[in-house]
């Protein structure tokens, strides 16, 4: 008694410590228990057949109240290629979110190398024979030819697959006339006054004037605009990305499938005429003009300039 009333001023001052320590020991003693009883997940490395250290997973299953016997399951280690693949997904399914839109099963005709090849070649020499021509002859094309062109153009990739062109096919002649004297007025501005003298002396090796006769003369003019944004079904804006480089892509499978039906055309930049254009054209103010393309025969006495092409080499830079 008389050591137990020593002791007790002691554990009266103090109290609150030994209480803190008998709380932590209650604590560390439950987090001990519940941790334990968790499955461990440890990555643990192995190497398959083609030598590449992978890793894989020993699933360990918690500890029972008896010690297993060698009879017992025990834990297995997933070092199959199957099994890695199956916890670590390949890029390229882990890259895409196929969630959101409709999908669908696509394929294309496989040709072997010499195929391939033999036909890489023939199309090139088929689009090599494409030119630039400012002399049209005034054949009547059909309309259902130009009509699978702009189809072929539409088949292009754009931004978000926003679709952000539309192409303005001019058969009538009395418009035509009207987009010929429109464009002239503006060229020669341009040619006197807007483009400078350098510009000029840089066309005439090419030939080209203020003039342009042949937007009368040729069956079609079609007119390319960029959408530089959508509209929704309720009138909202929608935004179009990439617009110029998605409408320029286009325009460029548009030039392969002219020259692809046997027909000839001029990249053609109606400067500082688009806004007059797009007025003319009845188009929404959401469209601006990218270009315009006479489109027809060339003209029996049809000249280009004698240009040649770059090689591959500076073209082409393989790393």
């Amino acid at each position: 008694m008389a050591g137990l009333g020593q002791i007790a001023p002691f554990i009266l001052t103090y109290w609150q410590h030994f209480l803190a320590l008998l709380l932590g020991y209650i604590l560390a003693e439950v987090f001990r228990s519940r941790s334990s009883n968790k499955p461990r997940k440890i990555e643990a490395i192995s190497t398959d057949k083609t030598g590449i250290v992978r890793e894989a997973d020993i699933q360990c299953e918690p500890p029972s109240a008896s010690r297993p016997t060698a009879s017992e399951k025990q834990p297995t280690i997933k070092t199959s290629d199957a099994a890695t693949e199956e916890e670590h997904p390949s890029p390229e399914e882990d890259a895409f979110d196929l969630e959101s839109g409709k999908h669908i099963p696509y394929s294309i005709e496989r040709y072997g190398e010499d195929e391939m090849k033999k036909r890489s070649q023939e199309f090139y020499l088929e689009m090599n024979k494409r030119r630039s021509v400012r002399y049209f002859s005034n054949e009547p094309v059909p309309l259902e030819v130009i009509e699978n062109i702009v189809r072929t153009a539409g088949t292009s990739p754009s931004g978000a697959h926003t679709e952000p062109w539309t192409y303005v096919v001019v058969a009538d002649p009395e418009m035509k006339a009207q987009i010929r004297d429109l464009i002239e007025d503006e060229e020669r501005v341009n040619y006197e006054k807007r483009m400078g003298q350098k510009w000029v002396d840089d066309l005439k090796p090419i030939g080209t004037t203020w003039k342009k006769p042949y937007m009368t003369t040729v069956p079609y003019l079609i007119i390319v605009f960029k959408q530089v944004y959508g509209l929704t079904d309720s009138g909202h804006r929608k935004t179009h990305y990439y617009h110029e480089i998605s409408t320029s892509i286009s325009v460029g499978m548009l030039l392969l499938a002219i020259h692809h039906a046997g027909l000839v055309t001029l990249t053609s930049t109606p400067m500082n005429a688009g806004p007059r254009l797009r007025v003319l054209l009845e188009r929404p103010a959401n469209e601006k003009v990218v270009l315009l393309l006479p489109v027809g025969y060339p003209a029996e006495n049809a000249l280009v300039p004698d240009f040649k092409r770059k090689p591959l080499d500076e073209v082409m830079v393989l790393k």
